[in-house]
């Protein structure tokens, strides 16, 4: 009976990162999936292990002191045993710029952190496919990144314009809110035009409260939308958001009414802020005539819990995830059905996320209840 072969050993991944967490999460995930790990702190250090170690695929960071990740690339494909291994670029930049630099230096893949461990083994997966294909898949394979390349710097492009129309649009709305102030405190003021005014700065701050949430949603997904707590008087902003949206809940024929039972919390008092904000507004557009929108807030099992109330038309259970989504349209048969896009309800999950908590939504019988949980201490 002949010996059975030898097992092939792990594939060698080489991971070059100045961080040591982000070396240390590479590792731990690509370690549990079987992939044997290399790990170099610097670009002159991960070309000494690529030389030494001859890694099946390189895992590289873009911005590292000395020698960065573009400049290892260039240096590890003008090797012999360079010129066909895979090699993805992890970055914190996500511009075009960075993009077509990575692609010029001759990478294969470019992923954006921070890396969620899921889509990390995906792409090694792929590169490691990549090393193994024959020259005529390879062909077939190049031409289909081409394709995905010009998608990626389409999407870049286009993120990058929104980020320059967002900066350029806060101060001409922030001018419009500041003059509107301005109007209403002439104290002899007609009260057509002083209603007039007030609606002025209740849309420029509708406006603007938008322009920040596509912001947030922008860090959001890259992971950057951090909470930065402190101590808030919570019965003060509430009576504030109550205030700023009086008039309008008025204008639709609604009250706002709200029951408070919390004092001090640590929250982000901005992003909670516009959470509720932008719930209450969204309550106020389905709220029937003549009916009320509540908003409440309570301690419970040692976290605060937000809620407002509408009596409108209610959300589908089997809908309720997905009105949180980007650009999300609520389809319902009956006539007066919620049906809105937009990002308010995106960025409230992002921003409650970001304090560690949850938002849901639960049935009024009728209307909707929106219902946040964040940690408060």
């Amino acid at each position: 009976m002949s010996p059975s072969a030898e097992p092939a050993p792990p594939p060698k991944i080489l991971v070059v990162d100045d961080n040591a967490e982000n070396r240390a999460l590479a590792q731990a995930t690509l370690e549990d999936e079987g992939y044997a790990v290399v790990l170099a702190g610097g670009g002159e250090e991960g070309i000494r292990a690529f030389e030494a170690q001859r890694p099946d695929c390189v895992l590289l960071d873009v911005r590292m002191p000395g020698t960065d990740g573009f400049a290892v690339c260039a240096r590890i494909r003008s090797t012999a045993a360079g010129a066909g291994v895979p090699i993805v670029f992890l970055t914190a930049l996500r511009d075009v710029d960075t993009f077509d630099r990575a692609l010029r230096a001759g990478g294969d893949d470019f992923l954006t952190k921070p890396v969620r461990p899921t889509e990390l083994i995906v792409r090694v997966q792929a590169a490691l496919k990549l090393g193994r294909m024959s020259a005529e898949l390879r062909e077939s394979y190049e031409l289909v990144r081409r394709q995905r390349d010009d998608l990626m710097r389409l999407q870049l492009q286009k993120e990058r314009l929104t980020a320059f129309l967002v900066h350029d649009l806060k101060n001409p709305v922030s001018s419009i809110d500041l003059h509107a102030q301005l109007v209403l405190r002439e104290r002899d003021l007609p009260d057509r035009a002083r209603q007039s005014a007030q609606h002025i700065r209740d849309d420029a701050r509708s406006l603007l409260r938008m322009i920040m949430n596509l912001l947030d949603i922008s860090k959001g997904e890259e992971g950057r939308l951090v909470a930065q707590r402190r101590v808030v008087d919570f019965a003060a902003l509430s009576a504030g958001i109550v205030e700023a949206l009086e008039l309008k809940a008025r204008s639709v024929g609604a009250t706002l009414t709200r029951s408070i039972e919390v004092g001090t919390v640590s929250v982000d008092e901005d992003l909670l802020r516009r959470v509720i904000e932008n719930l209450v507004d969204n309550a106020i557009r389905y709220a029937p005539e003549g009916t009320a929108v509540h908003l409440s807030a309570a301690v419970r099992d040692g976290e605060l819990e937000v809620r407002v109330a509408d009596a409108g038309p209610g959300v589908p259970a089997e809908l309720r995830e997905r009105v949180f989504e980007r650009f999300a349209q609520v389809e319902s048969e009956a006539a007066n059905a919620r049906s809105g896009r937009g990002l308010g309800l995106t960025f409230c999950k992002l921003a409650v996320e970001a304090h560690g908590g949850r938002i849901w939504i639960e049935d009024a019988q009728p209307g909707a209840v929106f219902c946040v949980r964040v940690p408060h201490a």
